[in-house]
């Protein structure tokens, strides 16, 4: 047994909408536990995922993205929980675009320097920047902006300098024995995984404005010798939405339905069989306690 204290702690990945904080935790898991689309507002919850090695375990929270239009009910738990996300942490991913800098950014900015945790800035999507002039700038600049324990530009997507912001982390890690299996990857149930998986896929096959107004709920989960059987409503807020997520002659939501059975056979590596129902809760994205009642964190 090794005399070295192990080390523990969870870490806030933060940033505003569609910057790629979910494609992140993903690409450092080696596992897809939260699901990604270039639509922003994808990620609606705080989801845990834990790294867990020898000497060290590293528990990431992935967050909703921080925006500034928080009017309806389900926006405003969003901010709440990507906000005490910032509490829990013992260190802070600051995730931005490393080809551009919003007001948004600097809202987010502006919430991390009333933390005491250190802020690693995580500039993504280095990959979109040329010359090497332009990256060394960008940097620069992002140092000037605050006193950052690191500034890290990466490629989440095409994995580039992310294992040298994986080595980082550990060093800021208080002692503390694990806090999950080392078996674990996920806090999620199957359920949750599966309503995002279907969720997912309607967001990338539904035009703009729909997927912020659906949301998916797992009635059953049954698993036998004959594989898997799912029942699963999407829940929409509006009956003129009905048409357009079915589609004509339901194609739309057969397509869906391809595309999650698909994506959860490979999975589990059992034959699913998946049944989809759209049913209307008028205005439930408005309602604290829908939102309550289909999962979403308290506000």
């Amino acid at each position: 047994m090794s005399d070295k204290p192990f080390h523990c702690g969870f870490v806030a990945v933060v940033g505003r909408p569609n910057v790629g904080k979910s494609t992140l935790i993903n690409t450092i898991l080696g596992s897809k536990i939260s699901i990604v689309t270039p639509k922003p507002q994808t990620t609606r919850h705080r989801i845990l995922g834990v790294d867990s090695h020898t000497g060290y375990q590293v528990i990431y929270i992935d967050t909703p993205g921080l925006h500034r239009n928080a009017g309806k009910a389900m926006n405003r738990m969003m901010n709440r929980t990507a906000a005490n996300a910032l509490m829990d942490a013992e260190v802070i991913m600051f995730v931005t675009e490393a080809n551009r800098w919003t007001v948004e950014d600097q809202d987010v900015l502006e919430r991390i320097q009333n933390t005491s945790a250190p802020v690693i800035a995580v500039m993504n999507k280095m990959d979109k920047v040329h010359p090497r002039e332009m990256l060394l700038q960008a940097i620069a600049e992002m140092s000037a902006r605050h006193e950052f324990a690191e500034v890290i530009p990466i490629s989440a997507k095409l994995r580039n300098n992310v294992d040298r912001l994986v080595e980082l982390v550990p060093g800021f890690l208080p002692e503390s024995p694990p806090l999950f299996p080392e078996d674990m990857i996920t806090d999620r149930s199957e359920n949750f995984r599966i309503a995002e998986v279907v969720r997912e896929k309607l967001t990338l096959a539904l035009r703009q404005e729909v997927p912020y107004g659906l949301t998916v709920q797992v009635e059953r989960f049954e698993r036998d010798d004959n594989g898997i059987a799912i029942n699963a409503i999407i829940w929409i807020d509006r009956d003129s939405q009905k048409g357009i997520v079915v589609g004509k002659g339901g194609k739309l939501l057969k397509k869906v339905g391809r595309a999650a059975r698909l994506e959860l056979k490979a999975e589990y590596g059992v034959p699913v069989h998946l049944e989809l129902w759209v049913k209307v809760k008028d205005n439930w994205s408005d309602n604290e306690k829908e939102l309550l009642r289909l999962g979403y964190e308290s506000l």
